[in-house]
């Protein structure tokens, strides 16, 4: 369903910087005195083809300011390395942090862009040697090389997957040690997480993190809030979503707004009682 045949525009996220901060946010420029809430998190945050995304919709449960600090493909190095949006994100009264996949991240394997998680530059002598028959060159993004070296050897993948996750619980607990105010940390997904230590696969985001990924790092979390779409909001698929034609593959695989309202009705509740205390 392209917006020629719904009556729908692409949209405009009139993008928006931040003083201090390196990324580029979904705008309009927010004024970061007085209180505000920030959601910070990934493509699902930012509200990619959706026009009020959950943050908007929390904003007016909460009658309170609540800034899209959402960046799309965004692992936890986006953040964890943005010194100025760590202290933006300081200056709130509570803060959302949307739980990321483990797959882009630096970690002892391989290096991602800084900022763009999901692109793919370098690999480390340990994955060049777990994998000694595969060039690395051929790729650009984290997503395809995972896909390729699992279909090339499932026993060395489950090595490389154990990497990540580990690094994704370092680099988690990092961010969180960082961050000042009362975090919910949020698992929006269309499955909850694993049991133990089994974890989502690549094609379920966020991919590589399991249950018990999740209790490491949401020991340092205020609250931790687990939002599972809805079949009723899967089944929507991208009705009211808006893009381009060409984008409707991508826009399939993204929470729609029902999922949106499904994510403000769960976590409004919450930040109303960490602003009460």
């Amino acid at each position: 369903m392209g917006f020629e045949r719904v009556g729908h525009r692409p949209l405009d996220y009139r993008p928006v910087r931040y003083d201090g901060s390196k990324l580029v946010f979904r705008g309009p420029q927010r004024r970061l005195t007085g209180d505000f809430v920030a959601c910070v998190g990934g493509t699902e945050t930012y509200g990619t083809f959706i026009d009020r995304p959950y943050p908007d919709l929390m904003e007016r449960s909460l009658a309170l300011p609540c800034v899209n600090f959402g960046w799309p493909n965004a692992g936890v190095d986006a953040f964890l390395k943005d010194e100025g949006l760590l202290d933006i994100v300081s200056r709130a009264r509570a803060v959302v942090l949307q739980v990321p996949g483990a797959m882009n991240l630096c970690n002892p394997f391989y290096r991602v862009h800084p900022r763009r998680n999901d692109r793919f530059l370098e690999a480390t002598q340990r994955l060049r040697r777990l994998y000694p028959e595969v060039d690395f060159t051929e790729f650009h993004f984290t997503r395809h090389m995972m896909r390729r070296l699992e279909d090339v050897s499932p026993d060395r993948f489950a090595v490389l997957r154990e990497g990540l996750q580990e690094a994704w619980v370092g680099a988690m607990q990092a961010l969180l040690e960082q961050i000042e105010p009362p975090v919910v940390l949020m698992w929006f997904s269309r499955h909850l997480p694993g049991l133990g230590h089994e974890a989502a696969g690549i094609a379920d985001d966020p991919a590589y993190v399991s249950r018990a990924m999740l209790r490491a790092v949401g020991a340092r979390a205020a609250r931790v809030v687990e939002v599972v779409i809805s079949p009723e909001a899967c089944a929507q698929g991208t009705r009211g979503m808006r893009f381009d034609p060409m984008q409707e593959a991508v826009a399939a695989d993204l929470p729609g707004l029902l999922a949106h309202s499904e994510a403000a009705r769960a976590l409004s509740p919450v930040l109303e009682n960490l602003l009460a205390n």
